[in-house]
């Protein structure tokens, strides 16, 4: 009986450990070499290069494949709605608790920092950057994981017209599911190679930006890094206990570490993506609504991102002696905290574009924003880590919205290899 535990054990973290294992001796070698350690640069490269070429189609073909598969379109609309339901809430949760944080414990209280000189920022135009974020104006740049979101919705919408021509379009939508079985396979490959180029990519990042951590920003990670740790044990484990009980909870974290050690070494929602698909998979959550909620939510389904911009917001406050209180303040932060998390991660560049957003509207000076850019960049490893850990809960959420409470002891992934 010992035996089989260990070997359960093994089974389920043998991965993650090897990978944590491999990215922690990779920071000792950053702290150790310093910014020598950039010449290993090229080796985590390889491994975001591998990853960032398979995304575009594994995207285009994942979701195509399951809206052109489904034989109610009811149900796919079910699905869209549930999803948005499920993004909405919990960006809306997210943020309240980080309202709550920072007015105990204020990010820049005693923090000076002196402001460096930057060019004149120029305003947002909202729909202008709206219609950037769904749409393209040419074919060729879908074909960029820079336009995940408009990629997203022309994968949709041509997975909506081969369902719609019925029997002729079969064909093409069993053959989008093979492709797709040879990209997921492409990926578990790749996947091979991840300790070596994620243990090499950190000792870079580590050995180049190591010392700027320790720096005059120490106080607002000192509150947004153990947020977001607390944020993945305790609001997840809710989340994933609404999504399928106790079992649910077990399922979710025995799961989701490989998942959530990638996202926090690449920094990237986009490059976790095929991990997260897998993973969602080994959940049972059915293919249907993984291939549509996990590349969706990569883009759309921004929980860390919501924390991280009130985060700024409050920052910005503190260093521009303004009280962070009242009704109206919360609420203006929490709207421009869900609009940077799902609108603007859509844009090339939208965590800047979210910076600049948030240093217009409330009409902080031009100097302000790498100020506030800096505090993005700092916190984006944490906040990437919940943006993706999150997505493949909300595929656990969403099914047990769409199949009902006992949708885990459906099997629903039974049929699949």
């Amino acid at each position: 009986m010992e035996n089989s535990r260990k070997k359960g054990f093994w089974y389920y973290y043998k991965f993650p450990i090897i990978l944590l294992s491999s990215i922690i001796l990779g920071c000792i070698i950053g702290l150790i070499m310093g910014e020598k350690a950039s010449v290993l640069k090229p080796f985590g490269d390889i491994f975001l290069n591998a990853m960032f070429t398979i995304v575009v189609p594994l995207v285009f073909v994942t979701i195509t494949s399951a809206v052109s598969s489904m034989a109610d379109m009811r149900r796919l609309g079910k699905i869209l709605g549930s999803m948005l339901l499920v993004f909405v809430i919990t960006g809306l949760i997210a943020s309240i608790i980080m309202i709550t944080v920072v007015n105990i414990f204020p990010p820049a209280k005693g923090v000076h920092i002196e402001m460096p000189k930057a060019e004149e920022i120029e305003p947002l135009k909202t729909s202008e950057q709206i219609v950037a974020a769904i749409t393209v104006t040419d074919f060729t740049e879908l074909i960029s994981r820079k336009n995940m979101l408009p990629l997203i919705i022309f994968s949709i919408f041509f997975g909506l017209c081969v369902g719609l021509i019925g029997e002729k379009g079969q064909k093409i939508a069993e053959g989008l599911n093979i492709l797709s079985e040879v990209f997921l396979k492409m990926v578990s490959i790749i996947m091979y190679y991840a300790p070596i180029g994620l243990g090499a990519y950190f000792a870079a990042l580590i050995g180049t930006f190591g010392p700027e951590l320790l720096g005059s920003y120490a106080r607002a990670m000192v509150i947004y890094y153990p947020i977001c740790i607390v944020y993945f044990f305790v609001a997840f484990s809710l989340y994933s206990y609404f999504a399928g009980g106790i079992n649910g909870v077990k399922l979710y974290f025995k799961t989701i570490f490989p998942v959530a050690i990638t996202s926090l070494a690449t920094q990237s929602s986009v490059a976790s993506l095929p991990v997260n698909l897998d993973a969602a998979r080994k959940m049972g959550v059915p293919k249907d609504v993984r291939d549509i909620v996990i590349p969706i939510g990569a883009t759309a389904h921004m929980d860390g991102s919501c924390l991280s911009a009130i985060l700024k917001i409050s920052f910005m406050f503190g260093i521009f002696d303004m009280p962070f209180k009242g009704i109206g303040t919360y609420l203006t932060a929490i709207i421009i905290s869900i609009l940077s998390g799902v609108v603007m991660s859509g844009v090339p560049g939208g965590g800047l574009i979210g910076e600049m957003l948030i240093v217009n509207l409330y009409g902080f000076p031009a100097e302000a924003f790498p100020i506030i850019a800096t505090i993005g960049y700092l916190v984006d490893p944490p906040a990437t880590m919940i943006n993706v850990t999150g997505d493949s809960l909300a595929s656990m959420m969403v099914t047990r919205i769409i199949e009902g409470k006992d949708w885990m002891k459906k099997s629903l992934t039974a049929n699949e290899d």
